[in-house]
């Protein structure tokens, strides 16, 4: 403020001065203001733009540009995907449409090593171990939850159907109900796994199996456990014989009718569907594939059975029955003989074919050892579960049994170096019953007549 005359504290000669001042500093002034006007417009500009981008609509649309050395795997597959066959054929976000479910990411027969990957980077406590092999873990249930079973009572089936304690109904509505439930739960993932595979070796008793997953490690185990498909029989696949809903993150709703717990595996042998919910424990999609099997085969003819085989060099197969523990995944892997299979197979009029491409060994106390074979296989693209690790040099501590008893071990059956190229053979030479008899019905070796094997056969002495 200029001081005028009468402020009484001023001189006059002050007053001049101080005028003289303000107007120099005025001509100043507005040329320093024109000379910052064009910057001064720029900043208004950006202000203007940083409230744009500053907007939470707007700002949420926006995705951070990665450099191009360090673009996600899926950004690489969708800008190859409109132009690409096989990865059209593999990234199908349709293939579920008429389940119901509409993914964002659907990942169809990927690579082993996108699952590595995806089960490292999206599942917690799977990490790869020192030999290569994918550790994971299935959460609260580790091992199968037969009570938790169940088979949909419906008019086409329920005579064919042994009911019990083993064989346990369940309604039609119920069924459904779950059914919804896992569809539910699949539409809410970021990203679906697809596996369109096979169950039996032999093409003349062969069903086409799809399973609907959103673990990396669940479909990295049925990878191995199926027989795989080559590019172009996925290209003909078609409609599956038989789909696998696992939605086991999500629970069963206890109060739905015929359940017991917040865990279901329920089979529709009608609908040839199955569903999962509440339990992660892999060994329950390949138990329900062979449930059908042991329901279709008896049909045609064919018996289905719980029993591993392999086979001589002058066409000689011998089958082991025997419950999980007995020794048939050990006996069978035999480096002198070829293996046809570790768990399931069927007996038809020509021959024993297996139903899966893959074995299933329990792991606890493996060692190479007593048994190299299987020890060798637990490597890149095979699955362990449960197991304890070292976690600095992620050596396997296969005698730990502090998460479970049943650790196990998941491979490719041609991991196996003397396993067949087609899991099929000629009529079996030896039958070999494999037990647990604490009651001594039998001496712990005994050979038997043929009456007396169908006898022991018949009465479930194996079971």
């Amino acid at each position: 403020r200029v001081p005028t005359a009468h402020n009484s504290t001023t001189r006059p000669s002050d007053t001049m001065f101080l005028r003289r001042a303000l107007a120099t500093t005025q001509r100043h002034s507005s040329s320093f203001l024109r000379a910052l006007a064009p910057r001064t417009g720029a900043l208004r500009a950006s202000q203007r733009a940083f409230s744009s981008v500053t907007d939470p609509s707007v700002f949420r649309s926006l995705k951070p540009q990665k450099p191009e050395a360090f673009k996600d795997h899926e950004e690489f597959l969708a800008v190859h995907k409109k132009s690409d066959t096989t990865m059209n054929l593999h990234l199908d976000t349709s293939l579920l449409e008429p389940e119901g479910i509409h993914p964002d990411k659907v990942y169809r027969n990927p690579s082993v090593g996108l699952l590595y990957e995806h089960a490292c980077r999206f599942e917690k406590g799977s990490v790869i171990a020192s030999n290569g092999a994918l550790i994971a873990y299935s959460g609260e249930k580790r091992g199968r939850c037969p009570l938790d079973k169940r088979v949909v009572d419906e008019p086409t089936t329920n005579k064919d159907i042994w009911w019990g304690a083993i064989n346990i109904k369940l309604p039609e509505s119920s069924f459904m109900t779950n059914r919804e439930r896992a569809v539910d739960y699949l539409n809410t993932r970021d990203r679906l796994y697809v596996i369109d595979a096979f169950g039996g070796a032999d093409p003349k008793y062969r069903l086409k199996v799809r399973v609907i997953t959103s673990r990396a490690y669940h479909a990295l185990f049925m990878h191995n456990m199926l027989i795989r498909p080559t590019e172009e029989e996925l290209v003909d696949f078609g409609d599956p014989d038989f789909t696998i809903f696992n939605a086991g993150e999500f629970p069963a709703n206890r109060y739905t009718e015929g359940m017991t717990s917040s865990t279901s595996v329920s089979l529709s042998f009608a609908q040839r569907e199955m569903v999962i919910l509440g339990t992660q424990y892999a060994g329950e999609m390949k138990k329900g594939l062979f449930t059908l099997f042991n329901y279709l085969m008896p049909k045609q003819g064919v018996l289905s059975m719980h029993a591993s085989a392999n086979e001589g060099e002058k066409g000689d197969v011998s089958i082991f029955f025997g419950l999980s523990g007995t020794g048939k995944t050990t006996l069978s892997s035999d480096p002198e003989r070829h293996l046809i299979g570790d768990d399931e197979h069927c007996w038809t009029e020509d021959g024993v074919f297996n139903i899966e491409g893959g074995c299933y060994a329990k792991a606890i106390n493996l060692s190479r050892e007593q048994e190299p074979e299987i020890y060798d296989a637990a490597r890149f693209g095979a699955v362990l579960e449960n197991v304890k690790y070292d976690p600095i040099s992620r050596d396997i501590d296969y005698t730990d049994n502090t998460l479970t008893e049943n650790t196990r071990l998941s491979y490719p059956i041609h991991f196996i170096d003397n396993a067949k190229e087609q899991s099929v053979g000629p009529l079996p030479k030896n039958i070999i019953m494999l037990t647990c008899d604490a009651f001594g019905v039998l001496p712990p070796v005994a050979k038997l007549t043929p009456e007396q094997a169908m006898y022991h056969f018949m009465s479930r002495y194996t079971a």
